[in-house]
């Protein structure tokens, strides 16, 4: 197994947060302005990474036909104003017919109500009832935003939950990384153990750190 695949594993079986996740990234990794639709939502997964652009999806719907299995497709907006990327019909196919793990976008949905009521796993910066339009672009997309997409963004790791969605970098997929998602789980258990069990206050325990000398 890939270490990528072992951390994804490893955070999947543990739903280990993003916040836990954005600690092991030093207090980073945050996409900002994503929030969760529905409550109690938990996913992660490789990205995939789609692009819209000049306030059109068009292209959005030629590279989602590539979405695989277990993919978190991530529409990345760029000069689309403040209107909907994209809403149900295409989530619908992107989750159900492609069988992505989650959508999370950097823009706005549509069509909120049944995004709403279906418990879609889509993470957005809100919505809006007007779309982009799914005209072909005269001019073509900045290539030089491809490259740095593909080789930063595509492929590296998402972990969405209730508090956001934080990305791991794929130069922390290493073995180094995850020894530190372990360490940060074994380090909750303890904390909580101090709070819970032994009634300590937080200064002690996560400033003094006094069950080092138990």
């Amino acid at each position: 197994m890939e270490t990528a695949d072992k951390i994804i594993e490893y955070i999947r079986m543990n739903k280990v947060s993003t916040t836990e996740i954005a600690d092991c990234l030093g207090k980073s990794g945050a996409l900002s302005g994503v929030y969760a639709i529905s409550q109690g939502q938990f996913q992660v997964g490789r990205v995939r990474w789609v692009y819209a652009y000049n306030e059109s999806n068009w292209d959005v719907h030629e590279q989602v036909r590539e979405v695989e299995k277990g993919d978190i497709v991530y529409i990345e907006a760029f000069n689309c104003k403040d209107r909907a990327i994209i809403g149900e019909l295409v989530t619908k196919y992107i989750i159900f017919y492609r069988q992505a793990a989650a959508l999370v976008t950097n823009a706005k949905m549509r069509d909120a109500h049944r995004l709403l009521k279906e418990r879609y796993p889509v993470w957005c910066s809100g919505f809006s009832p007007v779309g982009c339009f799914n005209k072909k672009n005269e001019a073509s997309f900045d290539k030089t935003i491809i490259r740095d997409r593909k080789e930063r963004i595509d492929g590296s790791i998402m972990v969405c939950d209730d508090s956001g969605v934080v990305v791991i970098p794929k130069e922390e997929m290493t073995e180094e990384f995850y020894g530190k998602i372990e360490a940060i789980e074994a380090q909750e258990d303890i904390w909580f153990d101090c709070i819970d069990r032994r009634k300590w206050d937080t200064f002690d325990t996560v400033c003094l750190k006094k069950y080092r000398e138990v």
